[in-house]
């Protein structure tokens, strides 16, 4: 890939990573729009953990909470209160692991990288979102997460890896559901993503040492600007739902879901 290619997938994945439109399914849009060669899963999922990487410095705080409760789960340290949340997040994270797994194992990650299915995932989980935003309440906030919460959000969460879902989008709808206010449910969706994307992470460390120096240095870079436009967009992003709802999103995936069908 050259530079420019590298810099549109980071600024892509940056942006769309937290806003729920589906980052993976405008990557796989980009060589479509472009005329780029597709960049391949492993590069995509390098940039998600350029993205978990802004997670972890936006929320620094939260995440130090989850490490404090980590801690305390092998003895070292007292807080059982965010170790409470650190199991909750852990077993929220299950369902994706598995999923995930069988996806990759059995080969069919590559299976769902099609034009036709994230058109119709944009839409589908789109007018969901826009449902469970419109009636659900709004009275809950990441403290109060039971097992319950984190059993349901880490279901909704193992949808998004068939592209067009959008994770943060999914994951937002649920925890929308359950009674979370727009902005506790980013942080709650946020929060939940980061042992699943470390573990994505993690799983293509043996492919790229096989792929060589290029594809390495690739998806340093990548992963490395991916970070600085994720943690601008996830500020703005936060500050957004503050005084607005999630309608814009909702209109944007409906609208980008019927163009894709029209013209591909």
């Amino acid at each position: 890939m050259d530079f420019l290619q590298m810099l549109l997938i980071a600024i892509v994945q940056g942006v769309t990573e937290f806003l729920p439109i589906s980052s993976s399914g405008h990557l796989i849009l980009l060589p479509f729009l472009t005329g780029y060669e597709d960049q391949g899963p492993m590069i995509d999922v390098a940039v998600h953990v350029g993205s978990l990487l802004a997670i972890i410095t936006y929320f620094f705080r939260d995440v130090w909470g989850l490490a404090r409760g980590g801690f305390a789960t092998v003895g070292i340290g007292k807080a059982p209160a965010e170790r409470r949340l650190f199991w909750f997040i852990i077993l929220g994270t299950i369902p994706a692991v598995i999923v995930g797994l069988f996806l990759k194992q059995g080969g069919y990650m590559e299976g769902f990288r099609s034009t036709q299915l994230v058109a119709i995932n944009l839409i589908i989980y789109g007018v969901l979102l826009g449902i469970a935003d419109r009636l659900g309440r709004s009275d809950r906030s990441y403290e109060d997460m039971g097992l319950k919460d984190a059993i349901i959000v880490g279901l909704a969460q193992a949808l998004a890896l068939v592209p067009g879902t959008s994770r943060s989008g999914v994951t937002m709808t649920a925890a929308r559901v359950l009674g979370f206010g727009r902005v506790e449910a980013a942080r709650f969706s946020f929060l939940l993503s980061i042992p699943a994307v470390a573990g994505a992470g993690v799983l293509i460390v043996p492919d790229l040492l096989e792929a060589g120096g290029d594809m390495v240095i690739e998806a340093l870079i990548t992963g490395g600007l991916t970070f600085l436009a994720a943690l601008g967009t996830m500020a703005f992003l936060m500050r957004f739902l503050k005084r607005a709802s999630m309608m814009v999103f909702v209109v944007y995936r409906i609208l980008m879901g019927v163009a894709l069908l029209i013209l591909f």
